[in-house]
């Protein structure tokens, strides 16, 4: 055990042991690969020289509104686009800084997990790649930076998908079920928070009247809602020969301006329960399985999209259960063996990318994300019936003061 200490001691102090981080592979042009060469070049020490990283924890991040990005305008010469650089020049390394302060604060078992340790590294790698990068005075520079924005994105797609894996891996050792759902609930909203603001940037770029970055200036739910509806059917389609119909409702004209990614994380992970659940309680009468009913409600404040369904509710003894981390109902449930690789794939397609039925992420971390969106996520179940999801969220210029990114 003591050589156990000594060698992880090394490996955070010495960098003995080459960082698992070095592995990551860059989608950007040839300057990515040669900045990820240059960043290898260095020792593995300097990522784990801490005293910047902790100056940069005692920083407040600085939370912007919707309506600040959305009305932020369009210059000609483009001074918007290096408005938005240089705000995300001083933002990123803060947030990111805070979610390493966050990594450390865990139970030394589990921070020493070998998967929890690789997500570790990338923030911390991300960091000194971000706080390096020089001041940003020119376009040119700024084209620089939107190219090391991009790459971090692409190396980070997973990061969801390994933390799951690595909780799951050391679950037996979680003592404090309260302290590990704060840092998810935490670690996860940042997560969501610092991808809205980097897409938002590059965004920026595009010529699309209907956007301006990555809010849609008339974003019709029912329109979003369609689109998952017919990306669930065809998974289930493909696994049965059958799935249930999808019935919208309710205030199916709405139209207001409102940001599509976290509907896009949210959503799809809704539909998938409530056919999955459809049809595990219909497995003698594949072809015949009640419609999934979801319902759009829109007033000045918010707006509510709620998803009900008919696969027999969720039973009593787990339902206070299903909003916590690595808790799954497919754990729980007889579902036949066809289910086990039915939605596994579910987010890989999707802008999550990576797989959550399983991992019992799905519920929490859409509820997660909505409470950071300043609304709610809320479960409604009669068991023998079926579960009524309500998903609340606030609009981004009604009336009461909106969310901050």
């Amino acid at each position: 055990f003591i050589l156990a200490v000594v060698a992880l001691h090394s490996y955070y102090v010495y960098g003995t042991r080459c960082s698992p981080a070095v592995r990551l592979r860059s989608t950007s042009s040839m300057q990515g690969y040669s900045e990820l060469a240059r960043e290898r070049s260095k020792t593995v020490t300097s990522f784990y020289n801490q005293s910047a990283i902790d100056a940069s924890a005692e920083k407040a991040s600085v939370r912007l509104t919707p309506a600040t990005l959305l009305y932020a305008g369009k210059s000609p010469d483009g001074q918007h686009i290096l408005s938005s650089a240089r705000y995300l020049h001083k933002e990123l390394p803060v947030r990111i800084a805070h979610r390493i302060k966050g990594f450390r604060s865990l139970p030394f078992i589990i921070g020493c997990n070998p998967t929890i340790l690789q997500v570790h590294e990338l923030y911390i790698r991300a960091y000194h790649m971000l706080s390096d990068f020089p001041t940003i005075k020119d376009q040119e520079m700024e084209s620089g930076y939107s190219k090391l924005v991009q790459q971090l994105l692409d190396d980070h797609k997973d990061v969801v998908t390994i933390l799951a894996e690595g909780f799951r891996e050391c679950r037996k050792h979680i003592q404090d079920e309260t302290l590990v759902r704060n840092f998810l609930d935490t670690t996860l909203t940042s997560r969501l928070g610092i991808r809205m603001l980097a897409t938002h940037h590059l965004s920026l770029h595009e010529d699309n009247p209907d956007f301006v970055g990555i809010i849609c200036r008339r974003l019709s739910p029912k329109k979003i809602i369609e689109k998952w509806v017919d990306f669930a059917r065809r998974l289930c389609e493909h696994q049965y020969g059958s799935s249930p119909r999808v019935r919208i409702n309710g205030h199916v004209a709405a139209r207001f301006p409102f940001i599509p990614m976290p509907l896009d994380y949210i959503l799809p992970e809704l539909l998938k329960n409530a056919m999955r659940a459809t049809m595990e309680s219909h497995l003698d009468t594949p072809y015949n399985v009640p419609d999934v009913v979801v319902t759009i409600a829109n007033n000045e404040t918010d707006f509510v999209i709620r998803i009900a369904d008919r696969g027999g509710g969720i039973p009593h003894t787990i339902l206070e259960k299903v909003m916590d981390y690595h808790f799954s109902t497919a754990e729980e449930s007889n579902q036949d063996p066809r289910m086990s690789n039915l939605f596994n794939t579910i987010t890989n397609s999707g802008p999550q990318s990576g797989p959550m039925h399983g991992f019992g992420f799905g519920l929490p971390t859409s509820r997660a994300y909505a409470e950071y969106l300043g609304g709610s996520l809320s479960v409604q179940s009669m068991q023998g019936i079926g579960t009524d999801v309500y998903l609340r969220l606030r609009h981004i210029d009604g009336k009461g003061e909106s969310f901050r990114v």
